[in-house]
């Protein structure tokens, strides 16, 4: 299978899904990882072209550790809108990828970016099958079945489904350490220990389904999205 998992940041995948995605890789399926905001407002010292470069090289090393392609931005931080612009470069993503699963947003998650980044995968990815919709990609005329990831701290999130990600929880750490530059702003900014605040998303998800580390999805429950078999890993 091709996944193509959709963050609003840089860092937002490894925060909610990477161990999924890592699961996954072991599979032997073939992994992307897209994010539509360039990062470039997330500190207080960087200057926003500087740091927007950094998180960049940022995520494509996490996404190295997985063999996968970084891809991405389409935005600064802030400024994602459903413009035709924008809507163009991201389904010119999906028509990229291919993909046979999507991973992005819950629609209910706690800022703009977020919940932005959810109502433009969710259309992009049914106008990336027209084919009189014209881009610089062919159509990818599949409606490709879409999961939505956790939202930050699981607050107005009821996964319907789990994954084990016990096995890939030092790989998800490595992930989300690669975003160096995050470490010192959500730590000034939030009071948040970067990997403490993941391992206790996971740890919660874990204890609902009788395992240490878990990370829980919604399917998107729309007509040509469901199927009868389980896609997560």
């Amino acid at each position: 299978m091709r996944i193509l998992a959709i963050g609003a940041h840089p860092d937002d995948i490894e925060l909610l899904c990477a161990g999924t995605l890592a699961k996954f890789k072991k599979r032997g399926d073939k992994i992307f990882m897209a994010y539509l905001c360039n990062g470039n407002k997330g500190h207080f010292e960087i200057s926003a072209p500087v740091l927007a470069q950094m998180r960049k090289e940022e995520a494509k090393n996490s996404a190295k550790l997985l063999e996968a392609e970084s891809l991405g931005p389409v935005a600064p931080d802030l400024e994602l809108y459903r413009d035709k612009p924008t809507m163009d470069k991201v389904i010119d993503i999906i028509r990229k990828v291919a993909p046979d699963l999507i991973i992005t947003h819950s629609p209910f998650d706690y800022m703009c970016d977020h919940t932005v980044t959810s109502q433009i995968v969710c259309d992009a990815s049914f106008m990336a099958t027209l084919p009189n919709y014209k881009t610089d990609y062919p159509a990818h005329t599949r409606i490709t079945p879409i999961y939505f990831m956790d939202t930050m701290t699981g607050i107005n999130f009821q996964p319907t489904e789990y994954v084990d990600i016990t096995e890939f929880i030092e790989i998800k750490t490595k992930m989300l350490l690669c975003h160096i530059s995050q470490a010192k702003w959500l730590k000034e900014h939030d009071g948040i220990d970067y990997v403490e605040f993941m391992k206790k998303i996971a740890s919660y998800r874990g204890l609902q389904c009788g395992v240490p580390f878990a990370e829980g999805f919604q399917a998107y429950p729309v007509w040509g999205r469901i199927k009868p078999e389980r896609l997560l890993p």
